[in-house]
């Protein structure tokens, strides 16, 4: 029976927004060796070296899925899920581990297909694999390193695994929706501010002219016309479920000059502030 060895670390504490790397390690498992029910803060990859296992995890629907991992795959837990994963009993696994978050790290994740009912990790290049797999055995075997050369092998780690299971014809299309998600989440937590396309386009990390094709090319919509449309719709909620005067929706939406905000909004819903709210009363009155 082969002996359970653990090696364990934390990275140093630090600022990191589109990656913050938390731990990482090795663990070779004794036969039926379980770690859970438990639930997680953040996100936790594990890849398999050798033997079998299985991961038994909650699902997008709130089930639990069991799935059977072997060597050369990996599985994910994502934050809050409960789950439970055991080392068979003939074969068990060892594996590596990094736990980690990030800004946009659950978009890039989901672009490439691992959910919480999909979340085991199949490469379709076993090159980027293997290559995935040293920078993770990189942080196990160099914990003396400095903080930032151990990040930039998390980041390296990160960069690997998303393109070893993404098709390579959909690489730059991805990489579009990215910034895409970028700019719409931007979008909904700051169309209340005196934001510009420019601001939009720098937030998604490109400059404004392409940035208005990538956007266009993806919604169907101007990224001037997808924040209008935003704060047109934000408005009109709270025209419905507030009594706030129509000045005070608009300076909420972004737009102190009340005669700016009532034409803007003519123009998506076809009618006045005013009448708009009139009308959704009157929709909203019990019939006699």
């Amino acid at each position: 029976m082969a002996n359970h060895e653990l090696e364990f670390s934390t990275f140093p504490s630090g600022q990191f927004i589109d990656l913050m790397p938390i731990q990482y390690g090795r663990e070779r498992c004794e036969p039926g060796h379980a770690f859970g029910p438990a639930r997680r803060s953040h996100y936790l990859f594990h890849y398999v070296i050798a033997g079998r296992g299985t991961l038994m995890a909650e699902d997008d629907a709130g089930g639990r899925t069991d799935h059977h991992v072997m060597g050369g795959e990996g599985f994910l837990i994502f934050p809050d899920q409960v789950n439970t994963y055991v080392a068979d009993l003939a074969d068990p696994w060892e594996y590596v581990w990094v736990e980690f978050e990030g800004l946009r790290v659950k978009e890039s994740l989901e672009l490439v297909g691992l959910t919480r009912s999909a979340p085991i990790y199949r490469a379709r290049s076993t090159e980027l694999r293997d290559q995935m797999a040293e920078q993770m055995r990189f942080l196990v075997t160099h914990r003396d390193a400095s903080p930032l050369e151990l990040v930039g092998h998390t980041f390296l780690f990160l960069d690997l695994l998303l393109r070893s299971v993404e098709q390579p014809a959909e690489s730059e299309r991805r990489q579009a929706d990215l910034h895409v998600q970028a700019a719409v989440e931007f979008i909904k937590q700051h169309y209340g501010d005196d934001v510009s396309v420019e601001d939009i386009a720098r937030h998604a990390g490109l400059n404004r002219s392409y940035f208005g094709k990538v956007f266009k090319a993806a919604t169907g919509r101007s990224p001037q016309q997808y924040l209008i449309g935003y704060r047109m719709t934000k408005a009109a909620e709270l025209l419905k479920v507030t009594t706030l005067s129509v000045g005070e929706v608009g300076r909420a939406v972004g737009y102190p000059n009340q005669l700016h905000f009532s034409r803007a909004f003519k123009g998506v819903h076809g009618m006045s502030p005013r009448a708009w709210r009139q009308l959704s009363a009157a929709a909203q009155l019990p019939n006699s």
